[in-house]
């Protein structure tokens, strides 16, 4: 069952790269992001957003060992971490913030505790 749930944590993980990734005007303005008169706002988001996911999904797939998915566990820690910080101190739009810090999180805790 551990295989199983790490293997779709790797996927959505790709998933969520895949639209930064490929259709970064549509992931900027999920994230309530615009650019503001460059367009270097959409290379981050193929980057940051999009390719760096995309990459550590993949890379859990192809090693395959417990580290790997535990690693990507304490990225979405990280980022966790961030977007708490963000809801006390930047106010962002509550539930929408939220519900990524919820999203963050759970995978945090599921990746990290089952698999070290």
């Amino acid at each position: 069952m551990t295989d199983i749930l790490n293997i779709l944590a790797a996927l959505l993980t790709i998933g969520f790269g895949a639209f930064g990734f490929l259709a970064p005007k549509f992931t900027a303005s999920a994230l309530d992001l615009a650019p503001d008169g460059s367009n270097m706002g959409y290379s981050e988001m193929r980057a940051s957003v999009g390719g760096l996911f995309v990459g550590a999904g993949l890379a859990c797939l192809i090693i395959g060992a417990p580290l790997a998915y535990a690693m990507l566990g304490f990225a979405y820690a990280g980022a966790a971490t961030g977007r708490a910080v963000s809801l006390l101190m930047d106010k962002p739009p509550f539930a929408k913030a939220f519900l990524y810090f919820a999203i963050e999180a759970a995978l945090a805790a599921w990746l990290v505790f089952a698999n070290l």
